[in-house]
């Protein structure tokens, strides 16, 4: 095995090509079997083997700087740069993570898995280079759906304007761009590349334009010529309109091809797109045949699928789309299996019938915000902006403004983006967008850049915005309901892990809170989302110790429910609990309507238990959850110390690193 010989990319410049069409089938093997046994991103691995190869033969890391943008197609740098055994932790907590990481590699550079965001960081490390006067060339992969995104335009501008030394390569595997390609434009990328072709070119312009009384005129003339076939054998390169020299497409599998392109392209005195034609899934028929992106995250199943040759994995089982519950053995109609994304799926295709104001609007997530179902029936009312979030945002209220009902459906962690726009464009001007925040809370193996756990502080912060918390995945068809009649903007956010199982007498209606269990007058619980299930465990178990507890959900963070709010206001201590951050979150939210509804200085002491102001690396939901004491043995030791305190005589309440703090 070659494979176990590559520690570093060093390692890789001794190898034939023979030898490297070997690596690269064992590469294709080895990310199969570590994906299917860990969970992970597969298409985009499997089609960049031999890109990533080439890289790493032709530019020395980490002196000159690899940048991957959308970093889930890191993995086979990460195999060739040292960290081959620790995949078999891949995602996992403690372990490797799924995205580049600082901690991880010296070869690793940019944690922000976010696409569109690297030719920013990009611009910025080839100014510091230019200004220190070092050397270092500065390379940054981007996906074809990265163009889809604004950034990535703001610092192409920058870029072309600056001249900054750059090689981007567009990464284009044809699933969302896939210009024309002919062997004409593939010749003229070879020769346009060519450093002595450059040169000679220059020289002859120069002597051209030293010609007495004609220089100019002929000049102008070869320049204007050899513009006017550039456009017409080549794909039309608005690069180059901004100032960024463009060569391609390239055969991103060749590797000697692109070895040449990117050696070329390092010799260019300023930005440079060298583009590159990929195939996500290389090798594997499922992920190449996969055009609704079902193996794009693959979740752990209880058999590895088979790679095509002889040296494949043994077994085979299904996989699970990303937003899939990967529950081996389940029937598929387990109410235990209902996941919130689901649910909302049926709902908006309901009100999609009954309301032809409805549209969807998505930031190049269709599949996994669940709505290709409502893509598949409402096509024209379907709307994907690409990689977007400020764009998708802004154009829900233009849309609002002229009297559709426009429901934006993004990842928690992408709203940040787009969060300038919720509050002016949607906020400001109290427009009916409803914004559906996936994958709210602790998201689990994608760590940091994926937990979504500011959602709730940033949509509370908007004057006038509802702000909806399910409880399960039959709430979300209720809150949706409800959203959809309100004269201004909602959101509704719920969480990637799978809904508890709940009659329909659990279910809350309108804006009213839902008491899910009531106690002595000691302690109030008030519980958000997903965290009603622990809270009902916790006040179950302290019962059976003596302490009984009032338990409510107050489903509508932003709209406190009267009832709720005097009910609580009437307990010894107040206990609120979200899976969202603690500091200007839902909890103090709360708590401060509470105090609101009681003479000054006559509001019950209240805990706040939440996610503190950190980055939290990858791990299993359950368990990040549990080590911030937001489970059931958190609430409890929470609801437990807080009683033992007030009770001391010094009084007061706990405060401490896990996210706890007291007020009075």
């Amino acid at each position: 095995m070659i494979l176990e010989h590559i520690d570093s990319p060093s390692d890789l410049r001794t190898l034939s090509p023979e030898e490297l069409a070997t690596l690269a089938e064992e590469i294709r093997v080895f990310v199969v079997g570590a994906v299917t046994a860990t969970g992970g991103h597969l298409g985009s691995n499997l089609g960049v083997v031999e890109l990533t190869l080439a890289l790493h033969r032709t530019f020395d890391s980490p002196r000159d700087v690899l940048l991957w943008d959308t970093g889930h197609q890191a993995y086979v740098h990460k195999l060739v740069t040292g960290r081959r055994d620790a995949f078999t932790h891949l995602r996992q907590e403690d372990g490797l993570s799924g995205y580049p990481n600082r901690s991880e590699s010296e070869h690793d550079w940019v944690e922000n898995s976010h696409a569109s965001a690297v030719l920013s960081y990009a611009y910025g490390m080839a100014t510091a280079f230019e200004l220190q006067g070092t050397d270092r060339r500065v390379v940054a992969v981007v996906g074809d759906g990265a163009l889809t995104g604004g950034m990535t335009y703001e610092a192409l501008n920058n870029l072309g304007h600056s001249g900054k030394r750059v090689v981007i390569v567009l990464n284009d595997n044809g699933r969302s761009y896939a210009p024309t390609i002919s062997r004409l434009s593939l010749s003229l990328t070879h020769l346009r590349l060519n450093p002595a072709y450059v040169q000679a070119r220059q020289r002859i312009r120069h002597l051209i334009r030293e010609l007495p009384g004609v220089g100019e005129l002929a000049y102008s003339g070869v320049h204007g010529l050899t513009s006017a076939l550039r456009e017409v054998v080549t794909p039309h390169t608005f690069f180059e309109a901004l100032g960024i020299r463009y060569a391609g497409p390239i055969d991103g599998h060749d590797i000697a091809g692109v070895e040449q392109a990117l050696t070329n392209a390092a010799a260019w005195p300023g930005p440079i797109v060298v583009h590159v034609l990929t195939q996500k899934g290389r090798g594997y028929a499922p992920a190449e045949e996969d055009e609704v992106q079902r193996l794009h995250d693959v979740k752990v199943q209880a058999a590895a699928p088979e790679l095509d040759g002889p040296d494949a994995p043994a077994g085979a089982a299904d996989t699970v789309p990303s937003g899939g519950i990967a529950r081996v053995g389940a029937p598929a109609d387990d109410p235990a299996l209902t996941s919130y994304t689901s649910a909302f799926t049926r709902a908006l295709l309901l009100h999609g019938e009954a309301d032809p104001r409805i549209v969807a609007i998505t930031a190049a997530m269709p599949g996994p915000t669940g709505l290709l179902p409502f893509q598949a029936r409402f096509p024209s009312r379907c709307i994907d902006v690409g990689i977007a979030e400020q764009h998708a945002v802004a154009s829900a209220a233009g849309m609002a403004m002229t009297g559709l009902r426009p429901v934006v459906a993004v990842y928690s962690t992408f709203f940040s983006r787009a969060f300038d726009q919720a509050n002016l464009d949607v906020g400001l001007h109290r427009l009916p967008v409803v914004l559906v925040l996936d994958r709210a809370g602790i998201t689990g193996d994608d760590g940091p850049s994926h937990h979504g756990v500011l959602d709730l502080a940033q949509c509370l912060s908007i004057p006038g915005m509802t702000v909806f918390a399910p409880s399960s995945a039959p709430e979300v068809e209720a809150m949706l309901a409800t959203a959809l009649t309100l004269e201004g903007p909602a959101a509704i956010r719920f969480p990637k892990t799978p809904s508890p199982a709940v009659g329909q007498d659990a279910v809350g209606t309108g804006l009213e809170a839902r008491k899910v269990r009531s106690g002595d007058g000691t302690v109030c619980l008030l519980a958000v989302g997903k965290l009603v299930a622990a809270a009902g465990e916790a006040a179950a178990r302290l019962a059976a110790g003596g302490i009984e507890v009032t338990v409510w959900d107050p489903r509508v963070v932003s709209h406190p429910d009267p009832a709720m709010l005097e009910d609580a206001a009437g307990h010894r201590l107040v206990v609120t609990a979200e899976d969202g951050v603690r500091h200007g979150g839902a909890g103090m939210f709360l708590a401060d309507a509470v105090r609101r509804t009681l003479p000054v200085g006559g509001a019950p002491p209240t805990v706040h238990l939440g996610v503190p102001r950190a980055f939290l690396a990858q791990g299993r939901p359950e368990r990040i959850l549990a080590r911030l004491g937001l489970d059931a043995d958190g609430l409890v030791r929470a609801v437990r110390d807080a009683l033992d305190t007030l009770d001391a005589p010094a009084g007061g309440l706990p405060a401490g690193p896990d996210g706890r703090a007291g007020t009075r």
